[in-house]
């Protein structure tokens, strides 16, 4: 436990059928949406990451290329970060994309009032809303500056506390409900990292409260060497379902690779990472559309110049152009045609580039995935509150309830879109594309 403590803190550790849904859909907790910006788009990874308390050099993180790992922790603020972070600027953060690490930003803001830790700045209870509020809207300026999009991940670190202290407790799910609604009207994802005995337990406990509103994924810590997502002692397997899992199960310890060593936690990784950019270039004669949307039917924005560098967010299916149906998402929101950008592939998608998805939580117990958008097909599996549906496009189909919208998710299976927290109940959320 000293690593984490002494530089930043202490180690933390439906039934298949004809219902669209168990339940009528929930009051706006513990499922709050998320306000994507234009320029949006989520991304999972799921492997093995590590975290450690200063952001290394580009040339240590090529050196780590040799590593198994491929994604890593970052704190980019809070008032408990304690190591200093030379490394990490908007600069290291868009290398490191295009060399194909994700990041996982973690915000080092204010810890329980019980905390068994020294000399960190703590939430008043009194003021637990506000300060979480605060934290988040600090966090995401954080996350801006260094580049990372609308659409990533925001992990509030919370440490360990006395978990049997309940005015202690509240006061924590206090701070981190309101983490998650500002994080969310930001237009980020709300994680948070805590340890199995305290903070985990009782978001887990707290799951389905209308009280708190709940975050989109939990990094839990156990330092017991098992790098499991599932079997978490109190926590059940169908809470944060959907790439929406992370582990810190081995702490502070040293290990090298490319003949450079770090001293790092280990992490076992299924949920989402931080969205960034990358610049390809525009390989058109003639200036190149940038349109609404991903098809030629869309109205044009503006042009890109021959030579120019177009920044990319996400990749994603449209009407066929050449020999690709591809279309890149760009920082501004708009899209263009692969077909005149040099990406590494002329036909189909590009990692490190990752798909345009829009994930939001499933706000009834269960919710039945079809394999077509309409209330008569069939019924191909199913998502449990909380779950995220991974929004690809939005189609029309069959009506239930206030809405013809439904999702198609990544994996090609379809939901109503009236039990998933998108904005609107009754028509098209932006920024998801129609499919």
């Amino acid at each position: 436990m000293t690593r984490r403590w002494i530089m930043v803190g202490a180690a933390l550790v439906v039934a298949v059928g004809l219902p669209l849904a168990a339940a009528g859909p929930a009051a706006a907790e513990p499922a709050t949406t998320v306000s994507y910006r234009s320029n949006a788009a989520a991304i999972w990874y799921t492997g093995q990451g590590f975290d450690t308390c200063s952001a290394p050099s580009i040339a240590t993180m090529q050196a780590w290329n040799a590593s198994p790992y491929r994604a890593i922790g970052v704190y980019i603020g809070g008032p408990n970060r304690a190591c200093a972070q030379p490394n990490l600027t908007a600069s290291w953060v868009s290398t490191l994309a295009q060399m194909s690490w994700r990041m996982l930003p973690i915000y080092l803001g204010l810890q329980a009032p019980c905390t068994d830790a020294v000399g960190k700045t703590k939430i008043t209870p009194s003021q637990a809303t506000a300060q979480g509020t605060a934290s988040a809207a600090d966090a995401a300026a954080a996350a801006r500056a260094l580049g990372m999009l609308s659409g990533s991940p925001l992990y509030a670190d919370m440490e360990n506390y006395l978990a049997t202290d309940t005015a202690c407790r509240t006061a924590v799910l206090q701070y981190l409900s309101a983490w998650t609604k500002e994080v969310h009207r930001q237009g980020f994802l709300s994680g948070v990292y805590a340890n199995l005995s305290s903070g985990a337990l009782h978001l887990s406990q707290f799951y389905n409260s209308t009280s708190y509103a709940r975050p989109d994924v939990l990094w839990m810590a156990r330092w017991d060497g098992s790098s499991s997502l599932s079997g978490w002692a109190g926590i059940s397997n169908s809470q944060w379902s959907v790439h929406q899992r992370m582990k810190q199960y081995r702490g502070d310890h040293n290990e090298t690779y490319g003949g450079v060593t770090l001293s790092i936690d280990n992490d076992q990784v299924d949920a989402p990472v931080a969205t960034t950019t990358y610049g390809y270039t525009v390989t058109s004669t003639t200036p190149l559309s940038a349109r609404k949307g991903p098809g030629t039917g869309y109205s044009v924005v503006r042009t890109l110049a021959p030579g120019s560098t177009a920044v990319l967010v996400c990749q994603t299916a449209g009407t066929k152009v050449g020999n690709t149906t591809v279309w890149d998402k760009l920082s501004d929101g708009s899209y263009v045609t692969d077909l005149y950008i040099s990406t590494p592939s002329a036909t189909g998608y590009s990692p490190p580039v990752p798909g345009c998805r829009y994930p939001y939580q499933v706000t009834v117990s269960s919710l039945n995935r079809r394999s077509a958008p309409s209330a008569s097909a069939s019924v191909v599996g199913t998502l449990a509150a909380g779950a995220l549906g991974w929004i690809r496009c939005q189609t029309s189909g069959s009506k239930v309830g206030t809405t013809s919208v439904w999702d198609r998710l990544a994996d090609s299976s379809y939901v109503t879109d009236l039990y998933v927290a998108t904005p609107s109940k009754t028509t098209y959320s932006a920024p998801a594309a129609r499919c």
